[in-house]
């Protein structure tokens, strides 16, 4: 039992069962033991590996996308670029280093990184140190919250950030719909239960009504949320977001609540606070909250995206006069980042922006 299950257990006990929202909140984001504040959970060393881990073409191409959309935005003077959730930092490293080559007034911009966790605050501090963007604004400035940001045209970006926001679940029972909590089984380990919370009718899924006993539901009201405030703020200072996930384009049935530890799926409930718990986004709930602050919100799978941008052709350019071996290694890298087999498919990329502004691969429709 880590530490961390034992403080649930402990909750539990004094409060009653807790819901899967509460759970995942703890396991992540606990202030001693959460697996964002005490794990290092990046790269081939940690838990998982994201793309832009994978490959730098892929910090490259969404450099480029971000580029052209401050351009179609009317290349605004005062802009912020910023990234939201940014991990070990990878992901603007490469940015950044793209940028400068594109247009070194660009890159020269304010730089900010939206981040809550202290401890990947100071990794990614390390890994921007040499960053090639001192300009007229110094290097990059951190931030906690989005709402912290300066009052100015925002670029901003988020990869791999909705799924891990605390979701709700609900489970059709005998007696309907209830939300799914966790409690203490009969032999003390951590396990699921139908609690007596009901969902409201209006945020059921067509079809819900005729599930079959034991189907799952989830919301996210979290991320919906986080959507609002940054759509509000797009809306109102203009620029465009871009939000690289994996998930679905539809409401839908199912669980897909999931654990990672050392790089294999594991129990959702085995190692509170050890896994990485992350839960399949709903980019039409998240589309339809742009929409509704007034912007255009896009969708496609990762695959088409950087594809779209280019990607083969960079990768020829990044392989040009290398060894066999290096050549199949990016060639590799591709297929990760852009094979239907791999992220290119289950991997969403959903671009906000003012309406009537297009920015390839994306087409003009909102």
């Amino acid at each position: 039992m880590t530490e961390l299950e034992e403080k649930i257990a402990r909750l539990i006990e004094a409060a009653g069962p807790m819901s899967v929202s509460d759970y995942m909140a703890l396991c992540l984001f606990d202030p001693e033991h959460g697996y964002y504040t005490a794990r290092e959970p990046f790269g081939r060393g940690g838990d998982f590996i994201t793309a832009p881990e994978v490959s730098q073409m892929f910090g490259e191409l969404v450099a480029v996308w971000l580029y052209a959309a401050w351009q179609a935005c009317g290349a605004p003077e005062d802009a912020i670029i910023a990234e939201i959730g940014p991990g070990r930092g990878t992901l603007m490293k490469d940015m950044l280093r793209t940028l400068a080559r594109l247009d070194g007034g660009f890159a020269a911009r304010h730089i900010a990184m939206v981040e809550a966790s202290p401890r990947l605050a100071a990794v990614q501090k390390e890994a921007l140190s040499g960053a090639p963007a001192p300009g007229t604004h110094g290097q990059p400035q951190w931030y906690g919250r989005v709402e912290d940001l300066p009052e100015r045209p925002l670029f901003i970006v988020g990869n791999e950030l909705f799924d891990a926001l605390p979701i709700h679940q609900y489970v059709k029972s005998a007696a309907g719909w209830r939300e799914r909590v966790v409690g203490v089984g009969e032999e003390g380990a951590l396990a699921f239960m139908a609690g007596a919370g009901v969902p409201d009718p209006a945020m059921l899924p067509p079809g819900a009504d005729a599930a079959p006993e034991s189907a799952v539901f989830e919301a996210a009201p979290a991320r919906e949320a986080l959507m609002e405030t940054v759509a509000g703020r797009l809306a109102v200072q203009g620029g465009a977001g871009l939000f690289i996930d994996y998930g679905y384009e539809g409401p839908a049935l199912g669980d897909t609540l999931q654990a990672v530890r050392r790089h294999a799926y594991d129990d959702a409930l085995a190692h509170p606070g050890e896994a990485d718990l992350t839960a399949h986004v709903d980019f039409a709930a998240l589309a339809r909250i742009a929409r509704g602050e007034g912007l255009a919100a896009r969708l496609m799978p990762q695959g088409a995206f950087l594809l779209g941008l280019g990607l083969l052709g960079r990768a020829g350019r990044l392989g040009a006069d290398r060894s066999a071996e290096e050549q199949e290694r990016i060639r590799g890298e591709v297929e990760r980042l852009a094979g239907p087999e791999a992220m290119g498919t289950l991997f969403k990329v959903l671009a906000v922006m003012p309406r009537g502004v297009a920015v390839p691969p994306f087409d003009g429709g909102g």
